[in-house]
């Protein structure tokens, strides 16, 4: 069932007196004076400060016996119209009953009222009391047993139906009423149009908007706005703002449901138009909702400026305080702001609920600190499940699988309810960790919990499948998938672990196939994955089909989809047209600037990178971890040695900009040192190192020594590395390469045995080429090709040729203990000879050739292309997990520093 909005009371301070009996009863010329209620004592049914200002608390119970004892209940047996002070009595009652709650207490109320006969107002009343306490079945009883229900019957009971998720009885209460010549009055149209609100009823409240027109409603603040409350809910903003403009009169409810709506179409220029204009407007003060739908816009558009102009604002008007205001802030400043500003909210705020804890731990996580958010979580005075399943999504951003593990079983220990979105987290856990044994046995606790036929964890466990590796599981589970069902995320999932798994062909392949056979929605996720996967693949003309596509789909103008768009082009060697892209984007964040920067980095423009970061800083969004990072490893590509900058900027990312440097960020910071040749000076801080460094920072390291050719700090480095307890795929394989290049072949074996054991598998070097909308990918040694015959025979021409012009094979990089013959031959034909071959056979003259190398491109490999792009004369571009290569008679873009 939707959920439910009300424009017209939640939104604002002026909606219509609450559909109380007795305040209808109390407007009707034509009740009987002497079954009024008395006016004197204020007593507006269901208005709380009357009731409270009645009785005191001690005095309350003495209340409730004294009427269950009096005569009114007992005495009223005559069949004679009551006295004035027996009406006034009942309605003394029924506000107790109210407040109370007593069903005792309800049921003798109740009982009196019957026997005095039926009394259509006492009756409305009965109907409003029962609605005021949750009891819609009574009331509908009462209802049922009036002879003549008038309009304030109905419009109740509608009103009790539509609040109530019995949307559909409303309705047919709303016609039944109609039917009986029965029309509705202002009251009775807000009642029927919260019903269409929460059935997102668009097409009748169409109808009844045309019937407020007809009866002249539609000037009338309360209908218009439940209107707008309906458009804006169903994302008509255009109807929004013709009502709004056309409204006679309006109240601050009908300024807060056009922002409101103005913001859920991330129009957020508008609404920030329209507060303008509602405080260019005197009789209008800004309320609470006003406050939190303004930091909405202002956390979606990034605008920090405008969010510190709303808090200020809120301060003024003393509302900073206000719950639901400070949840906002929160929100607003994990988007746009630091840590800083959400812990001195949180620690400022007087009231807390489940709700602020749990946005300060989804803050701590967005800035990366799993730790504080763990420690919030702790001290939480009460947790639910939302709390958990943030806390476990927080560990899953961070990469942090074993950690949500340990959570997700706590979860289970305690009985917590574990829903949909717990178990798809938990998997994705599983896929970030790539364990093969883990993944089994989380998928055995979804079965036999009885959850293994949900589409959104099974579409999860097939990503998991891929992530792990286990491809042929993930295919048989996409063969299992219900013909009924739609297929599209879990089609997205298998074609985004083909390619991950290196199977380029298998991916492009399937997605054909579905768009031939109309199984796969491109819907924005799907657009998002399979461009990814052009940019991946380096697939330029499917990634512009794509972009197409998008274009007339009306995607484009989707976030995800333009940012993968810029990343696309980018890795297509096409930086022009990534540039195009960003700069005709309507809104950007950080995802779109992180794309920009890393988009130059793979082109090795360094000082484009930072001049994208100058203009990011003054946009005013908030750079993240991934950011810095990429800014910072900007500096080993300038034309110029800036390391001091780099070194300014480092040491400023906890004071200036409220970042933690993690072992990425020290990793980087080692590169750019190690490039500009400050290996000491590096190897220094990664000693001083308050932590025991990452892997990442000691691979650096060693990457700085390899380049220099510093052999000591290489064999000091290559020390630490192997004392380290491996924890992925990649530190495995290095582990075993540092082992095999020393000569220790018996321990690279012995740490690959281990690796295979805990079920990680090595990513096999692959190589490929795009050729007539065909992907030609190849593997060491590789013969499947349908023309291998014909590329090996080049290849060793090539090779001839190149060992002519000066080429020397570099056997150091066979990492097999075999003889020197074979480790000549074990180079010749690793991938990406084989891939540069087939591509000077196919490449038409004047065009560069275009390789995508899975990994990072070999010493060997990198000498024989500069040879090769001589003797063939061809320009050979390579991109490789650095970057990329230009191979462009006999030098390198890279500089041979890679």
């Amino acid at each position: 069932m939707a959920t439910v909005v009300r424009p017209a009371i939640t939104a604002g301070a002026s909606a219509p007196p609450p559909l109380s009996s007795s305040s209808f009863i109390s407007s009707l010329p034509h009740f009987p004076a002497k079954h009024r209620p008395r006016q004197n004592h204020n007593h507006v049914f269901f208005s709380n400060s009357p009731i409270q200002s009645l009785f005191s608390f001690k005095s309350f119970e003495f209340k409730r016996q004294s009427l269950l004892n009096s005569e009114l209940f007992h005495g009223c047996t005559s069949s004679s119209s009551p006295p004035e002070y027996d009406i006034e009595g009942l309605f003394d009652k029924l506000r107790l009953w109210v407040r109370s709650g007593d069903v005792e207490l309800a049921k003798a109320v109740h009982a009196s009222i019957l026997k005095l006969g039926e009394d259509t107002y006492l009756g409305n009343a009965l109907i409003g009391a029962y609605l005021k306490l949750g009891l819609v079945t009574e009331a509908y009883k009462v209802f049922n047993g009036l002879s003549c229900p008038d309009m304030v019957s109905y419009t109740a009971l509608v009103s009790g139906f539509s609040k109530s998720n019995r949307e559909d009885e409303a309705v047919e209460l709303f016609f039944r009423m109609r039917s009986s010549g029965i029309e509705p009055n202002e009251y009775g149209f807000v009642a029927i149009l919260t019903a269409c609100i929460r059935l997102l009823e668009l097409e009748l409240g169409f109808q009844v908007h045309g019937l407020a027109i007809k009866m002249g409603y539609l000037d009338c603040v309360f209908v218009s706005n439940a209107l707008m409350g309906l458009y804006g809910k169903c994302g008509c903003l255009d109807f929004v703002l013709e009502l709004f403009d056309r409204l006679p009169r309006r109240d601050l409810a009908s300024w807060n449901t056009t922002i409101s709506s103005a913001v859920k179409e991330s129009l957020y220029g508008k609404a920030f138009e329209l507060f303008r204009e509602m405080q260019r407007n005197d009789d209008f003060r800004v309320d609470h909702f006003t406050f939190s739908t303004l930091l909405t816009a202002c956390t979606g558009s990034n605008a920090l400026a405008e969010g510190q102009e709303v808090h200020a604002h809120a301060i003024k008007c003393g509302l900073e305080d206000n719950l639901s205001v400070s949840n906002a802030l929160i929100g607003f400043y994990t988007k746009c702001g630091s840590v800083k500003n959400v812990m001195v909210l949180f620690e400022k705020m007087p009231v807390t609920d489940t709700i602020t804890w749990t946005e300060v731990i989804t803050a701590y996580m967005d800035f990366g600190l799993t730790d504080l958010a763990l420690e919030i979580f702790k001290k939480m005075p009460e947790r639910n499940s939302i709390a958990y399943n943030a806390l476990l999504t927080g560990f899953c951003k961070n990469g942090e699988g074993l950690r949500a593990l340990s959570l997700f079983t706590g979860m289970v220990k305690v009985r917590l309810e574990l829903t949909d979105f717990t178990l798809s987290s938990v998997v994705y856990a599983c896929g970030l960790l790539r364990d093969y044994r883990i993944s089994e046995q989380i998928h055995g606790f979804i079965v036999k919990s009885g959850c293994g036929s949900n589409a959104c964890i099974e579409s999860a466990l097939l990503d998991m499948y891929t992530r792990c590796g286990r491809m042929s599981e993930a295919t048989k589970m996409f063969n299992q998938w219900p013909v009924d069902r739609d297929s599209s995320i879990i089609l997205t999932s298998l074609i985004c672990g083909y390619a991950r798994n290196g199977q380029p062909e298998e991916a492009i392949s399937l997605f054909h196939r579905s768009q031939s056979e109309g199984t796969m929605v491109l819907d924005e996720v799907a657009l998002t994955s399979v461009t990814g996967i052009c940019g991946s693949l380096a697939f330029h003309e499917m990634g512009k089909q794509i972009h197409c596509i998008a274009l007339k789909s009306g995607s484009l103008s989707d976030l995800e989809v333009g940012n993968a768009i810029v990343s696309m082009y980018s890795k297509c060697w096409n930086m022009e047209d990534a540039v195009e892209v960003f700069n005709s984007m309507a809104k950007r964040d950080v995802v779109s600037w992180n794309g920009l920067i890393a988009g130059h980095l793979l082109h090795r423009q360094g000082d484009k990178a930072l001049a994208a970061w100058s203009e990011m800083e003054k946009t005013g969004i908030k750079p993240d971890k991934l950011t810095f990072n990429l800014v910072i490893s900007a500096y080993r590509h300038t034309n110029s040695n800036l390391v001091d900058n780099c070194r300014s900027l480092f040491y400023s990312l906890k004071t200036r900009y409220d970042i933690e440097p993690t072992s990425d960020h020290f990793a980087s910071f080692v590169g750019v040192l190690g490039y500009w040749g400050l290996l000491k000076e590096a190897e220094e801080m990664v000693c001083k190192l308050p932590f025991e460094p990452d892997v990442s920072v000691w691979r650096a390291l060693l990457d700085c020594s390899r380049l220099h050719l510093n052999t000591a700090v290489g064999k000091r480095v290559a020390k630490r590395i192997l004392a380290v307890e491996p924890k992925d795929p990649s530190t495995y394989v290095l582990v075993s390469n540092l082992y095999s290049a020393s000569g220790r072949w018996h321990c690279s074996e012995m740490v690959r045995e281990d690796m295979r054991q805990k079920g990680f598998k090595k990513q096999p070097a692959q190589s490929w080429i795009v050729h007539e909308n065909k992907i030609h990918s190849f593997y060491a040694r590789d013969k499947s090709h349908p023309q291998a015959k014909d590329i090996h025979s080049a290849l060793e021409l090539l090779i001839l040729e190149c060992l002519k012009a000066g080429y020397v094979p570099d056997t150091s990089f066979v990492l097999h203990e075999v003889e020197e013959h074979q480790k000549k031959n074990f180079l010749f034909y690793h991938s990406a000879k084989l891939a540069a071959t087939y591509g000077i056979l196919t490449t038409k003259p004047g065009k560069p050739v275009r390789i995508v190398k899975n990994i990072l491109l070999c010493g060997d490999c990198h000498a024989f292309f500069k040879y090769a792009s001589i003797v063939t004369g061809k320009d050979i571009f390579l991109r490789d997990t650095t970057g990329f290569h230009c191979f462009s008679r006999g030098q390198c873009s890279c500089k041979d520093y890679w």
